[in-house]
């Protein structure tokens, strides 16, 4: 798990969209969280395996834009912001294991060809009965 350092990310405050009565007119409560990822102090494996996901948060120079406004307080979409940026970071961090190819064992191959010939005697007994 890398850790964000505080200096790597910006933020501004600015006003929420959507219905919120009088209040959502005058208070800047939503957050923009800016994180550069090239010049961020995280490892350079993982600013590649970001660069080259398709995530449309990500722009083409490189800067992750998070907009949280979920919430009512400023701290509150700031923390919110911030876990989804670290979720991010999270999921490109995952190394997949490769794929060790075995081969199916004696037994199964037999019993996959006796299922197969079962079969095929039930479906040869379909036919037209001759007197």
């Amino acid at each position: 798990m890398a850790q964000l350092h505080p200096d790597d990310v910006t933020f501004t405050a600015i006003r929420a969209q959507g219905a919120g009565g009088q209040n959502v007119n005058k208070v800047s409560s939503a957050i923009h969280l800016r994180f550069d990822i090239r010049a961020s102090r995280l490892p350079d494996s993982l600013k590649e395996k970001l660069l080259a996901g398709s995530d449309q948060r990500i722009n083409k120079d490189g800067v992750v834009i998070i907009k949280a406004q979920q919430y009512r307080t400023q701290e509150q979409n700031r923390h919110d912001a911030l876990q989804r940026l670290q979720a991010m970071i999270d999921a490109a961090n995952i190394t997949i294991k490769a794929r060790k190819a075995t081969k199916p064992t004696w037994g199964s191959q037999q019993r996959r060809l006796a299922g197969k010939c079962n079969r095929g005697s039930i479906k040869a007994m379909r036919g037209k009965v001759d007197y």
